[in-house]
């Protein structure tokens, strides 16, 4: 099945893909000649699978005796290296490297380089608690494009600033800089759903659709279920019941500190009816 223009396997298990060696192996070259990304798409899927992250090491050639390195990226498994060129394409900054055996990253992280991520952002707002990240993401970027990176109290900022991101501090850092308190971590509320591609983004990210059997009254004592499955952190609560209202069917479920949105056969039907027929006539090729 093509969506937006490339190739993406369905789903069919959640797969938690580790960090591999860090060591980029083999920079893979791209193709210029892949349709263009819906701006939303791109939005939904970086909801799902991107990551806005800051490293802070020591350093011999920096004044203040650390260094700042700031980075936008996202692995993905290799045969989803078309939608890897895609995002490149669109956003005409960064680079594909092999990340271990099977994965392949796309990285930006050149500060001129992540001004066009910054434009994106800005434009095509994220709607996940990620949104947040990009928020802290942005104020070290802007800090570090005026040259406040050089000096001890704009380091001491950005290191606030990190403390309230994904991880927080790792302990050298929590050593080096015991007095630091943690930059205000920005609220996300209300997401809205402001187009399907952002949906299709998300889904393309984060969906898993699969087929159940399971035992019935019918004559043939089994029956078929189709079941489609967004899930999330429990810090989307809000995010995962908007899409309740949004495809008028689904329930969503709690379990510990993750939030399942599902959609059964009834609620297929009208998804394919109200929502996906319009819109999928328009994606699918």
């Amino acid at each position: 099945m093509k969506i937006n223009g490339f190739n993406r396997d369905l789903k069919f298990s959640w797969i938690n893909r580790p960090e591999t060696n860090s060591t980029y192996a083999k920079l893979i070259h791209t193709s210029t000649s892949s349709p263009a990304l819906n701006p939303w798409f791109i939005t939904g899927f970086i909801d799902g699978e991107g990551c806005f992250s800051i490293t802070i090491f020591k350093s011999n050639t920096h004044k203040t005796g650390w260094q700042i390195k700031l980075e936008f990226k996202l692995n993905l498994h290799e045969k989803d290296k078309a939608l890897l060129e895609q995002l490149q394409n669109y956003f005409s900054v960064g680079q594909i490297f092999k990340q271990g055996p099977e994965n392949i990253r796309f990285i930006v992280q050149s500060v001129k380089d992540l001004g066009a991520v910054i434009n994106h952002f800005d434009q095509f707002p994220l709607l996940t608690k990620k949104f947040a990240d990009y928020k802290l993401f942005k104020e070290a970027y802007n800090l570090i494009i005026n040259q406040e990176h050089l000096t001890i109290d704009g380091l001491n900022k950005i290191i606030a600033i990190k403390a309230s991101m994904n991880l927080g501090l790792s302990e050298e850092i929590q050593i080096a800089f015991p007095n630091i308190i943690p930059t205000v971590r920005p609220l996300v509320k209300n997401p809205e759903i402001r187009s399907p591609n952002w949906l299709a983004g998300f889904a393309a990210a984060e969906g898993c659709f699969y087929v159940k059997i399971q035992k019935s009254k019918t004559k043939l004592g089994e029956a078929v279920a189709l079941r489609f499955q967004l899930t999330q952190h429990s810090r989307d609560e809000e995010l995962m019941r908007s899409l309740i209202d949004y495809l008028d069917c689904g329930k969503v479920y709690e379990n510990k500190e993750v939030f399942t949105y599902e959609v059964g056969w009834k609620g297929f039907q009208l998804i394919l009816k109200r929502k996906f027929f319009p819109f999928l006539k328009s994606l699918l090729s």
